[in-house]
């Protein structure tokens, strides 16, 4: 599975966490956030914001008992002038728990699977930044930078989420509907220098699977990394391919049925 080195993690919820922070600014409190279920920025500031402060805890007091997570949640300032210097600290928090000296600890790991609590939480917090600042800047019609390498360690880590030992039990429906046959479809990224930006997903009748690489698939989905998350994370259309940069080779139908069942991002 590719991740991102843990001090570019770092740096990269920090830094999309100030982007989302400025979007926010831009857009205003009351704004709609169109590529979210009815969140105003005033909502999605205060998931961000909170989500952060709750994982720097859970990590902070190296929790690996789920009965013992927290119960409470920061405080959202209620003056937006002081949300950007709110969400710097709760941004900054999280990194600072996610210290080196974290990273192997034993942390809990809701999905389950061979990442140590610490990895899977900044792979996810990562995640919120960065989806959910794209969520600001569309908001504040600004645009909303992610570079390819980033783009590409989520695309990973939204895949080993919907593969997960957990997935069955906190999504149900969507595992229930991954489910498959056989079918298989292939993602590609154009702008990475390796395989690194390959994905090869499998549907069988006991669930779906995935791998890095490539292989003949019944539908490849080929474009830029940020495209393709945007995309897997329904914040872009499977089918705009002007805006996307995206190309289809095989039926979209079985394409399109997948991201109808897999997102996992709050909102």
């Amino acid at each position: 599975m590719t991740e991102l080195n843990a001090e570019r993690a770092r740096r990269a919820i920090v830094e999309h966490t100030r982007r989302l922070a400025e979007s926010a600014a831009a857009a205003g409190p009351d704004a709609a956030v169109a590529t979210t279920q009815k969140w105003t920025i005033t909502e999605l500031v205060a998931h961000v914001g909170q989500t952060q402060h709750w994982v720097a805890e859970i990590i902070e007091r190296r929790i690996t008992d789920p009965a013992q997570l927290p119960t409470e949640f920061a405080e959202l300032p209620t003056d937006p002038r002081e949300w950007q210097a709110w969400l710097s600290q709760s941004a900054q928090r999280v990194a600072n728990a996610c210290s080196d000296d974290a990273l192997d600890a034993p942390v809990f790991n809701p999905a389950g699977d061979e990442r140590t609590g610490t990895r899977f939480w900044m792979s996810s917090l990562l995640n919120e930044a960065v989806v959910h600042g794209f969520d600001a800047a569309n908001a504040a019609d600004r645009p909303a930078d992610i570079d390819a390498d980033i783009a590409v360690a989520l695309i990973s880590n939204h895949f080993a989420m919907l593969t997960s030992p957990t997935w069955a039990m906190q999504r149900p429906e969507s595992a229930q509907a991954l489910r498959g046959t056989g079918q298989t479809l292939q993602w590609l990224a154009t702008d990475t220098a390796d395989d690194a930006g390959a994905w090869f997903v499998e549907r069988r009748p006991d669930g779906a699977s995935w791998k890095p690489g490539t292989q003949e698939a019944d539908v490849t989905v080929t474009g830029p990394a940020r495209s393709l998350l945007l995309i897997l994370t329904r914040r872009l259309p499977l089918t705009d391919a002007e805006a996307t940069s995206i190309s289809v080779d095989g039926p979209t139908d079985l394409a399109q049925h997948w991201l109808d069942n897999t997102a996992h991002v709050s909102g």
